[in-house]
């Protein structure tokens, strides 16, 4: 995945992070149960949190040659979109929708948020090592 096409899955990502959040706050409060609420408050925070981990991939994506430093963090970048759509997305729809087979959906992307963070990991050591031997 390239820093553009990150960027612009981190605006609509952002973007629904923000009203999403706003919605639930105020107009679904009153209407959903405790656990819904929970439900909805857990997909938000961590669809929040790779989105901003997804905004330094990009830059650090825009601001070092992709052929030496891109191939980690683009496949970080694509399993975070994965973690957030499977993990978050099915969060949300259990809070709205009477579908229980989507529980079985949260786990894959919970494992895609972690891929996506030993890509990070992988790419921050290859990016050491490739720093030390230019010195």
């Amino acid at each position: 995945m390239n820093s553009r096409t990150m960027l612009i899955f981190c605006g609509f990502s952002g973007f629904f992070y923000v009203a999403f959040g706003a919605m639930g706050a105020h107009l679904l409060a009153p209407i959903l149960t405790p656990k819904q609420l929970e439900w909805i408050h857990t997909g938000l925070q961590y669809q929040g949190l790779h989105t901003l981990a997804m905004m330094a991939l990009a830059a650090i994506l825009i601001k070092q040659p992709a052929a030496l430093f891109g191939r980690e963090f683009g496949w970080a970048g694509l399993f975070f979109v994965i973690g957030i759509v499977l993990f978050s997305g099915s969060l949300y729809c259990l809070a709205f929708l009477p579908l229980k087979f989507l529980v079985y959906l949260t786990p894959i992307g919970g494992l895609g948020f972690l891929i996506g963070w030993l890509c990070v990991l992988i790419g921050a050591l290859r990016l050491r090592k490739s720093a030390l031997s230019h010195e």
